[in-house]
């Protein structure tokens, strides 16, 4: 099928106005942009027919993802994320390589969207054809990632990008749920040293793969390179969480670009520690938690969409603050409602 066949048939074939799984399989699998957008929004849809046409969209393309390189990237907020991340991306595509960003949006707590796109603050990279950025509110997912991240990541590979990087707002439990879903998991970190040291949850630096320490220009870089030797002590007395692979520390200046070339460096020695069985034992564990995360994900929205549920929830939720009756026992009655009995 032609493109232009395809786009003749998206606009007489769907209710709604987007393109049918055929046509839109097509030219997703062609690489077009507004093919990839347009998946996406379906993918992140809560509607229950756009769920049919989603999965059976991801279960085409499935045989076309898992060729990228999949990188997250986390740190606090002000760390420089987005500086780090359009530099490191414009360094990629000049050796070649297409860059794909998942950014997951702050979502505003009164209606749920995104405060700022990322594509806002990665102006350059965003002109560039080799590069796709994608930001998504974290709405009331756990950990501040998109739902549907995972999905996400598996579309813009069957588009054809060969790079990966999803951001994450980092805060919560955003870390874990990031590192549940690459190959290689970046810390971003701020110069500091000393008491500054204490500050960083150690759970994050036992994820990670990789420290980087940005900011490390003017009067900054003498800190920053004190910082990177407290961490590299640091990760000596931490288990690695890679097998084959042991975690480094490095410094950089995404403002001035110094230092990010050679984290390219430092990942493609990580992908040859690790080899292709180690990543591809990594993501089979990766597919399998993901299921059993689709199942609580889903068995919860069920649970709350139910009819009888609904009528005893306010009730119980009221029970359980005013202390008349203990979480345990709420929790059973509303999946006794849930069962029917």
């Amino acid at each position: 099928m032609s493109v232009a066949a395809a786009h003749s048939g998206s606009k007489t074939s769907s209710r709604s106005g987007d393109p049918p799984p055929g046509p839109l399989l097509a030219l997703l699998l062609a690489g077009d942009r507004r093919a990839l957008a347009q998946a996406i929004t379906l993918v992140e849809s809560t509607r229950p027919d756009h769920r049919e046409r989603a999965d059976a969209l991801l279960a085409s393309v499935l045989p076309h993802t898992g060729k990228s390189v999949r990188l997250g990237i986390t740190g606090v907020p002000g760390v420089g994320k987005s500086t780090f991340i359009e530099r490191f991306g414009l360094t990629l595509i000049e050796r070649g390589r297409s860059l794909a960003v998942l950014a997951i949006d702050p979502s505003s707590k009164r209606g749920g969207g995104s405060i700022l796109g990322d594509k806002t603050r990665m102006e350059e990279l965003s002109r560039r054809h080799a590069a796709f950025i994608r930001p998504s509110p974290a709405g009331a997912t756990m950990g501040g990632v998109a739902r549907r991240t995972r999905e996400a990541m598996q579309l813009v590979e069957a588009a054809g990008f060969d790079t990966v990087l999803v951001e994450t707002v980092g805060v919560g439990q955003s870390e874990t749920a990031v590192a549940d879903m690459v190959d290689m998991f970046i810390v971003l970190l701020l110069p500091g040293g000393g008491d500054d040291l204490q500050g960083i949850k150690r759970g994050v630096i036992e994820l990670a793969d990789l420290l980087v320490v940005n900011k490390a220009d003017g009067d900054l870089l003498a800190t920053a390179r004190r910082s990177a030797a407290d961490y590299q002590h640091a990760l000596r007395m931490l288990r690695s969480p890679t097998a084959g692979w042991t975690p480094e520390v490095t410094t950089c200046s995404a403002l001035s670009g110094t230092g990010v070339a050679e984290i390219w460096a430092i990942v493609e020695r990580f992908l040859a520690a690790v080899g292709k069985p180690g990543i591809a034992r990594r993501r089979a564990e990766q597919a399998r938690a993901w299921m059993w995360n689709e199942v609580g994900e889903t068995l919860l929205a069920a649970l709350r969409r139910h009819p009888e549920v609904k009528k005893l929830l306010g009730g119980l939720e009221r029970d359980v603050e005013a202390g008349r009756t203990t979480p345990a026992a709420a929790a059973r009655r509303l999946l006794e409602a849930f069962h029917g009995r």
